[in-house]
């Protein structure tokens, strides 16, 4: 039956953004364990991502030749990609883990704001509302975790990029492959952060690596990387950049788990924290029960 077909291929595309979320929950334990300066890590992870993702190609016979215009477009975007990323790492080299976990969770409040913009749609308010509840979560979390100021400012600003990057893939996608958008967007990345290294002096004995580091940009280029990019992109052929977002806001909880696993951050986390995380958490997980019952009485 076709709907049964639709609806096993919708909740395969779920398991398989979860399983993305929890890898990329992962990425900031690894963010932690590399010593390089967050540019540079992204730099290497970003390169190491387009090699996997160019063996892949030539290894499959897959034809990743794009037209003029949406090479532009995704060469573009890939400033996007660099930019979220090198903020992420240094939200978490400036502050922990879980905070700049935490402020990732705002990217369901921009993509809110941002995707009916950019669609040209009206602006839910239930989107509103809960962007407002995210908002007061991440205020009490200012108030209280004040000696990581810099780096929660710098997660909110990885979380704008994020949301932007994931609406206009989300477009994308419906027309070209997901390894080919993820490919040129990576080069994107890759070319803009060279061009930043190379006007800045970037380029120097800072970018050596030690041992240990190697193994962790291993994984995070290949598995973190192009495997969760790919599969991220991908699920949004079916699913809107909003839901996307949402689902996205597990990985909190799966990297303040981890952070707590391996690092026992809870133990520097004050009350105030845990106040505005539960705030922000709750309403996103709340956010689909009152959505789909606010349909419900509407189509009554």
């Amino acid at each position: 039956m076709p709907g049964t077909t639709t609806k096993t291929q919708l909740n395969k595309n779920l398991i398989i953004l979860h399983f993305t979320v929890f890898i990329w929950g992962f990425t900031g334990i690894l963010g932690k364990l590399i010593h390089v300066q967050s540019v540079y890590l992204v730099w290497y992870r970003v390169l190491i991502a387009l090699v996997t993702l160019y063996a892949y190609f030539k290894f499959n016979g897959n034809n990743y030749k794009v037209t003029r215009n949406l090479f532009l477009k995704l060469f573009f975007i890939g400033a996007l990609v660099g930019g979220h990323w090198i903020l992420f790492f240094q939200a978490i080299k400036s502050s922990t883990v879980s905070v700049t976990l935490v402020c990732l969770s705002s990217i369901t409040l921009f993509t809110a704001i941002f995707e009916p913009l950019l669609s040209k749609k009206k602006i839910s308010k239930l989107e509103i509302l809960a962007g407002l509840f995210i908002i007061s979560g991440i205020l009490i979390i200012f108030k209280f975790e004040t000696q990581y100021t810099l780096g929660i400012v710098l997660g909110l600003l990885s979380a704008t990029f994020a949301s932007l990057f994931s609406i206009f893939n989300s477009k994308l996608v419906k027309h070209s492959d997901a390894p080919v958008i993820a490919f040129y967007e990576l080069l994107g990345a890759v070319v803009w952060i060279s061009i930043y290294l190379l006007f800045t002096g970037g380029f120097n004995a800072s970018m050596r690596l030690v041992p240990a580091d190697i193994g962790y940009l291993v994984i995070l280029g290949t598995v973190c990387t192009s495997l969760a990019y790919v599969a991220g992109v991908s699920v949004m052929k079916e699913f809107s950049a909003f839901r996307v977002a949402l689902i996205t806001n597990l990985e909190p909880v799966y990297g303040i788990i981890m952070a707590f696993l391996f690092f026992g951050e809870m133990d520097k986390m004050t009350a105030g924290f845990w106040v505005g995380a539960i705030i922000l958490l709750s309403t996103i997980f709340l956010f689909p029960v009152a959505k789909t019952r606010l349909a419900a009485r509407k189509a009554t």
